[in-house]
């Protein structure tokens, strides 16, 4: 019962958080457009939301472990909050500014988040570590689950009561205040190693040289997000002229990318036993 608890303590902080996120995937590109911008200057504002969650990915860890975990998971909160409003403005600069935040925001989404579980889990509760993956199965299970109720949740603010693309940004900001709050009433604080970025990057890149197979994974794993990231700025065009309804579009993506990850799961540990490559 203990677990169970702290386990719908950390889903009820974090799902909020990724349900924000999905909400501003479905109409950015349309957003940008409605805006007047060319399709260059669309995809530079994409590259900068690009480019921050790279740069920043860098330092992430570290900059959590100092600023505490707890802490970072609210300030991710405010950072994709102040992004999502600075979507009402029609200056380019602003709209940069708006993407470095989001790319910012969401590079604690996927570092803080984890970290104060994981720690919270072994540190403080003393759970067994064979528990953890439950937890995070939960969440994918439900991240799923969110990321098809987004596009469908934005089509209808957008084009259903006609509040135009902006809505499903603005929709994000209580859902990400909601997280941000319960993170800060209720979760304890907790740190990580007190480690210079030098040093971190280091280890990670002689972890990297050292071994064949993690260098190989990385660079395929580079390749295939290169991809999802192209795709990410060309279906809305693509799509768009046919008539085809981008929320809705949008959650068939995410629900064949669930099945994909269900097939793959049963493909694995069912009785066919496939090895992945």
């Amino acid at each position: 019962p203990a677990f169970r608890r702290f386990q719908r303590e950390f889903l009820l902080g974090y799902l909020p958080a990724l349900a924000a996120d999905w909400l501003q995937g479905p109409l950015l590109f349309q957003l940008l457009q409605s805006r007047g911008f060319l399709r260059s200057q669309i995809a530079a504002l994409y590259s900068c939301g690009f480019a921050s969650n790279v740069t920043f990915g860098l330092i992430s860890v570290v900059f959590v472990d100092r600023l505490g975990r707890k802490k970072s998971c609210v300030l991710s909160s405010g950072l994709c909050s102040v992004s999502c409003l600075l979507q009402l403005s029609r200056d380019f600069l602003a709209l940069a500014a708006g993407r470095v935040l989001a790319g910012l925001g969401t590079s604690l989404l996927f570092s803080a988040f984890e970290s104060w579980y994981i720690h919270q889990h072994l540190e403080h509760h003393d759970f067994p570590a064979e528990w953890i993956p439950e937890t995070f199965s939960h969440v994918a299970l439900w991240n799923s689950g969110l990321a098809v109720a987004a596009g469908l949740v934005a089509e209808l603010v957008a084009e259903g009561l006609g509040l135009g693309p902006v809505a499903p940004f603005l929709l994000a900001v209580p859902f990400l205040a909601l997280s941000g709050i319960f993170a800060g009433k209720n979760w304890d604080e907790n740190y990580g190693k007190n480690r210079s970025c030098g040093k971190a990057c280091g280890e990670g890149l002689r972890g990297l040289v050292s071994d064949p197979r993690a260098l190989l994974l990385g660079l395929l794993q580079a390749l295939v997000d290169s991809i999802l990231l192209v795709f990410a700025f060309l279906w809305t065009p693509v799509l768009e002229p046919h008539g085809i309804p981008l929320g809705v579009a949008f959650s068939a993506f995410m629900a064949a990318s669930a099945a994909g990850s269900a097939l793959f799961r049963r493909g694995v540990t069912g009785r066919l036993r496939l090895q992945p490559l």
